[in-house]
């Protein structure tokens, strides 16, 4: 039997120049959380961007005025095949934020495509249990890809704890 291949597709737009990301780090991100989560078939776009430029989106497209780390927005529904979606990151929000938790902006990153990618999958953080269980996975992709954020411990194999990560103003969508 000859094994299927997926097919993910992962096109980045790098419109910022505060970081030098690996974009072929970011498509191993997108492959792992992918394929993780089932999908076989994706076409993806990921924009790296300023704070005035996802601030100017947020507002825009959400109601929401003022900068934020991550939007996702689907373009097919969960489970569709292919799965389409667009993911905006704010590189600026990503580096204060690894600044202020101490560890590497380019893990911030990493973080912040693996929440939007899982949004695009179906998952929500609107109440407690959807953000715990989101936060489980966001523990468990981190871990596989090798990443160590210290408020994001490894996470465990039958009863996955909710981060507890510090909250901050801006949210997550």
């Amino acid at each position: 039997m000859a094994e299927t291949r997926s097919r993910i597709s992962l096109a980045i737009a790098n419109q910022q120049e505060l970081l030098n990301l690996a974009l072929t780090g970011l498509r191993k991100v997108g492959r792992t959380v992918l394929e993780g989560e089932g999908v076989k078939e994706a076409r993806i776009s990921l924009a790296l961007v300023n704070d005035a430029t996802i601030h100017r989106i947020n507002r825009q497209f959400l109601q929401h005025d003022e900068p934020t780390d991550v939007i996702s927005f689907p373009l097919s529904r969960p489970g569709a095949r292919p799965l389409e979606g667009e993911i905006v990151i704010s590189t600026e929000t990503a580096l204060a934020a690894a600044q202020e938790l101490g560890h590497a902006a380019e893990h911030e990153v990493a973080l912040y495509l693996i929440h939007g990618l899982l949004h695009l999958c179906g998952y929500d953080d609107h109440d407690q249990a959807e953000r715990a269980k989101m936060r489980g996975l966001e523990a468990h992709y981190l871990h596989q890809l090798g990443i160590q954020l210290k408020d994001y411990p490894a996470p465990r194999k039958e009863n996955p704890a909710p981060n507890r990560r510090v909250k901050r103003k801006r949210k997550r969508r």
